[in-house]
């Protein structure tokens, strides 16, 4: 499909990786642009270098996104170097299991910090570019504000507010023509999945036991199937959707798990 997203510049947090580096892939299969920023310049690279072997253009810059000034000079930089955003994809976080039980005030504002404010900074600082652009904004999810988990407060409390964040900037933006939706994740295959899957001693059985109550096609959903359904709702493909949570999980959330 033709998204219409040809040297649209798309701003990409946490994109040198996981379900971040499959959305960057399938915009630069659409003919964008996407704009890495993550922490590390090594990871960032080695994206950059796979993403231009597909023949695509690929920029990066380095950020540590739990930094207010890094976001800050992140955006800067993208509008020094290209002149505009057309897009913005908050992705960028970690499920840090952060618990109530085991928790403490610092970790759990660190967790908020990891995976919640800088959302926030990264679409108040790209606000005057996508204004001008009537760009859109996606924001990633977990199930996590949903279902809850155990063990991850900090997490599942960033989560929520993603979620509330994303219906929040629809309204308010809604005067400028900036649509704003989420797309949320429940069992992904990632490398950050495969770390916290590989802490259980018996992680092979483990996996199954979770691949088994997916309920279409008993299997993990893939970073490419998220990614295509966040390059959609940032295309004029879906120019009428807006303030909406979009659930790409094989039914993992909210279908009946005696299927």
């Amino acid at each position: 499909m033709n998204l219409h997203l040809e040297n649209k510049i798309v701003i990409v947090t946490g994109g040198a990786k996981g379900i971040g580096l499959g959305i960057c892939k399938v915009l630069v299969a659409e003919g964008a642009i996407p704009v890495i920023i993550g922490r590390r310049d090594s990871d960032n690279q080695i994206a950059v270098k796979e993403i231009e072997a597909l023949g695509g253009k690929v920029g990066s810059v380095v950020g540590e996104l739990t930094k207010p000034e890094d976001c800050e000079n992140a955006v800067k930089q993208v509008i020094a170097q290209y002149g505009r955003i057309d897009g913005l994809i908050n992705n960028a976080g970690a499920n840090d299991g952060v618990g109530l039980e085991n928790g403490n005030y610092e970790s759990f504002m660190e967790s908020l910090h990891k995976n919640l404010v800088h959302y926030y900074l990264m679409a108040q600082y790209a606000l005057p570019e996508l204004k001008k652009s009537k760009g859109s904004i996606v924001n990633i999810g977990s199930k996590t504000a949903d279902t809850g988990q155990g063990d991850t407060s900090g997490y599942a409390a960033a989560n929520g507010g993603r979620n509330a964040l994303t219906r929040e900037w629809a309204v308010e933006l809604l005067k400028y023509g900036i649509r704003v939706n989420a797309v949320i994740v429940a069992e992904c295959y990632t490398p950050l999945y495969e770390t916290w899957i590989r802490t259980f001693d018996n992680s092979e059985e483990k996996l199954k036991q979770i691949t088994d109550k997916i309920p279409l096609e008993n299997r993990m959903t893939t970073a490419e199937e998220i990614a295509s359904m966040v390059v959609f709702l940032l295309s004029e493909k879906s120019s009428h959707t807006t303030g909406q949570l979009i659930y790409v999980d094989g039914g993992y959330t909210h279908l009946d798990r005696s299927i």
